[in-house]
């Protein structure tokens, strides 16, 4: 028997419906994760799934004593106190007498004895609702989960604040466990974590995730919502993507055969006297329904329509960094970190939250000093930045607002454009548009200050977090938008499919302030990061050319000549095929090919792009001698 099944449900709230008509049965040990727009009712289902909506109609049917748990997008403010308090939050009332006997227990063991006659009342309490067995509970949790339950929770990084959550949801035994957006705001070594524990519990999951690595690794089942109604599919995300497009295709074909029918038929009862005889009385009711059935279509939501306008370009260095120092009080942040970035160049930043990769960012681009060593910066750089904490929206103002003012127009590759059409490039409708910023979601936010920064030119583009809360769809687009872009990418980043998709080198904080710079994206630096900290890393400096010796004049070996004779050929040959790679990867039809094919194609585009720099560097320097020869 299912655990739990839906049978024609149907939520709205003041619009069409939301979820319409809607059944589905979920197994035990089942794994299924909720794909669809944002928007489109997958925190809803969660919900009623939970038992926090009721639907408008429909059956929910529960096997008997099913217990379910949700762990939520975001953290409770109201948390306080320790983890075990937290974590104990769970039972309820129950929990509430463990959590203050605890914390007379440690007042007892500090000596002091004027806790003692509300301890015994408070033991009383737990005899009579039986609660001592959920104290075992709460521990054998903390352990597994490897958690202190007497750290406070203000002192929580986000990624541990996270793990408190989920063992406060697990700590009540679930038989079905919800989680909206888990990997939300966590770093990579968190959602490796997180994987991991969840496949070794073999527990029933019903989630939402825009992570496609976390998707494809835990996923036994994708479940889609689109315009209001459900698509099963028993399988994996990449077969998923495939029977989508299929769906997709066929349903395309099935409304133009409609559509052309209904044509016809619109065109024959205009002809007049043959539509009133009796005997095409049931034809003329035929068309009435089929006028019905097209008025009560829902068309697929828009795709949205990313464009960024490139500046003029950048000079050829971006940034150059030499020894770079620095640190907050005695805490080093950054050690002798050194790096040429290059236009073009597509740099992924990867590290534990709070490790410094904004602070990194700020120095490359000269708005934080560092405390030694020395950053030189190219001419003429334009920089739009991506702001991981959303600062630069106005949550009281409406979405056309933040975008332009009071104006009903705006600037767009260098035309005018009408601000609800432009809008709707991202996914806002004119009323959509007319919303304040503070009741959107986080993915529409992220779209709006997409919306908001494209409207500018830029050479040098910073995206911190540019993912979360982006459905998979926007994300797609916006990887095909980051690949025509012709200007300076930094990708600050915890997605790890977004990374290798995007970038061409990875910059990684490794502890203690070590930073080392690798080829590729995730994956690569996987395979080329060090096995333990005492092992140095291969980092991707390049090094600078020898200087001759005062007063000593250098001249060009035969074998050099001979170097500096083919370079020019072998670096056109190597541009032509980065030219190859780059026009392929700027199709949308190159998202579609498997993923090694992916990763392999942007390895040897950043194996390319290397190649050259080191080529144009001999080059350079080759030339420079004959000259002065």
């Amino acid at each position: 028997m299912a655990l739990l099944s839906l049978r024609q449900l149907n939520i709205s709230f003041g619009g069409p419906p939301l979820l319409e008509s809607i059944s589905m049965q979920v197994e035990k040990g089942e794994r299924i994760c909720l794909l669809g727009r944002n928007g489109a009712g997958k925190s809803t289902l969660l919900k009623l799934i939970a038992g926090e909506l009721t639907p408008d109609a429909g059956i929910i049917e529960r096997q008997q004593g099913l217990n379910v748990a949700r762990l939520d997008q975001e953290v409770p403010r109201d948390l306080t106190g320790s983890v075990y308090d937290a974590v104990a939050s769970g039972f309820g009332l129950s929990g509430e007498l463990l959590c203050r006997y605890r914390s007379l227990s440690l007042a007892l063991a500090a000596g002091d004895e004027g806790e003692m006659p509300e301890m015994m009342e408070i033991q009383q309490a737990i005899d009579a609702a039986s609660a001592w067995p959920l104290d075992q509970k709460i521990e054998q949790v903390l352990s597994r989960l490897d958690l202190d339950a007497d750290a406070s929770v203000a002192a929580l990084s986000g990624g541990v604040m996270r793990r408190v959550l989920l063992a406060r949801a697990l700590v009540v035994g679930p038989d079905i466990l919800l989680l909206d957006e888990p990997t939300n705001h966590l770093d990579i070594a968190s959602i490796d974590w997180l994987e991991s524990f969840l496949k070794r519990e073999n527990l029933t999951l019903i989630f939402i995730t825009h992570d496609r690595a976390f998707l494809r690794s835990l996923a036994t089942r994708i479940v889609e919502i689109d315009r209001g109604r459900l698509f099963d599919f028993a399988c994996n995300y990449d077969t998923f993507l495939r029977h989508k497009q299929e769906l997709l295709h066929n349903e395309e074909q099935e409304w133009k055969r409609f559509d052309k029918k209904l044509a016809e038929e619109e065109i024959w009862i205009r002809k007049g006297i043959k539509a009133r005889c009796t005997r095409n009385e049931g034809r003329v009711r035929e068309l009435k329904l089929m006028r019905e059935e097209r008025r009560q279509r829902r068309e697929r939501t828009g795709t949205a329509r990313l464009q960024l306008k490139d500046a003029s370009k950048s000079g050829k260095l971006v940034v150059e960094a030499e020894e770079v120092n620095f640190a907050y009080g005695d805490l080093p942040i950054i050690n002798d970190f050194s790096t040429t970035v290059l236009r073009g160049d597509r740099i992924g930043i990867i590290g534990p939250n709070g490790v410094g990769k904004t602070t990194l960012i700020k120095l490359l681009l000269g708005q934080l000093q560092p405390d030694s060593g020395s950053i030189r910066l190219g001419t003429n750089l334009e920089t739009l930045y991506f702001d991981q904490l959303r600062e630069q929206l106005d949550p009281n103002k409406t979405v056309m607002q933040n975008l332009c003012g009071d104006q009903d127009t705006v600037m767009v590759a260098g035309q005018s454009r009408h601000v609800y059409g432009y809008l709707q490039d991202f996914l806002f409708t004119p009323d959509r548009a007319r919303t304040p910023v503070r009741i959107l979601s986080g993915g529409e936010r992220n779209r709006l200050l997409l919306a908001r920064l494209f409207t500018r030119e830029a050479n040098v583009l910073i995206l911190d977090e540019p993912t979360n809360d982006l459905d998979l769809e926007t994300l797609d687009l916006l990887e095909e938008m980051l690949a025509d872009f012709k200007g300076t990418l930094f990708l600050v980043s915890h997605d790890r499919d977004f990374i290798n998709r995007v970038v061409t080198s990875t910059i990684a904080f490794e502890g203690g302030g070590r930073i080392a710079e690798y080829i590729g994206g995730y994956d690569d630096w996987l395979r080329q990061r060090p096995s333990s900290p005492d092992e140095k890393p291969q980092p991707v400096v390049q090094k600078p050319a020898e200087k001759p010796a005062p007063g000593k004049l250098r001249k060009l070996s035969y074998k050099q000549k001979q170097t500096l004779a083919k370079l020019p050929a072998q670096i056109e040959t190597l541009e032509a095929e980065q030219s190859r790679l780059h026009d392929r990867i700027s199709s949308p039809a190159f998202y579609k090919d498997p993923a090694e094919q992916i990763a392999a194609c942007n390895r040897r585009l950043a194996e390319i792009e290397q190649e050259l720099k080191q080529g144009y560097a001999v080059w350079e320097e080759l030339e420079a001698i004959d000259k002065g020869q």
